[in-house]
């Protein structure tokens, strides 16, 4: 009995300290349908994922990247093998079950932005929130504007904002629901080599420092260069999964960032 205790009381502590996996995937594969043509996008990838990791997936368009990313997200169900999720078993999800997972455990950051141009900072990213309570609400929304170094842009509309202040608006909107993952597809991809740099800086310190899982899909090795490890697609495949031996750390610029 003392034994299973301790061993139990070890599994918990590893899971803490991000040993544990929180992802893992065992030869999924994806075939669309188009017609009467069947068209492979992932051809049976394995991967695991270790919570509190800073990883990067890269390819080519085509490559399957944004395919997987779909799966990571719970955006699409694999045509076969396994996907668990924190040890949740999700391929076999109905539509509900996966919006209830997106909800709880996933937060997602695109490189189009993807802001509701009418309305302030502090609305978009109560957006999540919609249907709770209202004050609670506002608290929450202006804390995740916080952590991006947004306090003082709350009452802005995103035309009043930069492109890299827009992005940190969707990077508080994924926060505002305290995911266990952020996924952040071409999180860079619109935005010039400053802008680039902050929203790399803060992707760094919520992993860095609050011990988030982040996975960043992209096709710009300086965006790998600044993770801990890269996971590389071609042709539906993983042709390479390597740690990166000395990740360059961006820090926060002055213009804001993590507080």
């Amino acid at each position: 009995m003392v034994v299973a205790v301790a061993a139990d009381g070890e599994a918990e502590a590893a899971s803490l300290n991000g040993i544990a996996n929180m992802i893992k995937l065992e030869n999924l594969t994806k075939i669309y349908n188009i017609g009467s043509v069947n068209v492979p996008a992932l051809n049976g990838v394995s991967l695991d994922i270790k919570r509190g990791e800073l990883l990067s997936i890269m390819g080519p368009s085509g490559s399957g990247k944004s395919t997987l990313m779909h799966m990571l997200g719970c955006l699409d169900t694999p045509s076969s093998g396994r996907y668990l999720l924190e040890g949740e078993e999700v391929g076999s999800l109905n539509e509900n079950q996966l919006a209830e997972i997106r909800n709880r455990k996933i937060g997602f950051v695109f490189q189009t932005y993807n802001l509701l141009p009418r309305l302030t900072a502090q609305a978009n990213v109560e957006l999540p929130l919609l249907y709770g309570n209202g004050s609670a609400r506002k608290k929450r929304a202006t804390n995740a504007l916080e952590r991006v170094g947004l306090a003082d842009r709350t009452a802005h509309r995103p035309t009043e904002l930069s492109g890299g202040e827009q992005q940190r608006v969707g990077i508080a909107r994924a926060l505002v629901k305290d995911p266990t993952i952020l996924l952040a597809d071409e999180p860079t991809g619109n935005l010039d080599s400053r802008s680039s740099e902050e929203i790399m800086a803060i992707l760094q310190w919520l992993n860095r420092e609050e011990g988030m899982t982040v996975v960043i899909i992209s096709h710009d090795s300086d965006v790998a260069a600044q993770t801990n490890r890269v996971v590389s697609m071609l042709d539906g495949l993983i042709i390479s999964d390597e740690p990166v031996v000395d990740p360059l750390i961006v820090p926060p610029s002055p213009s804001g960032g993590p507080v």
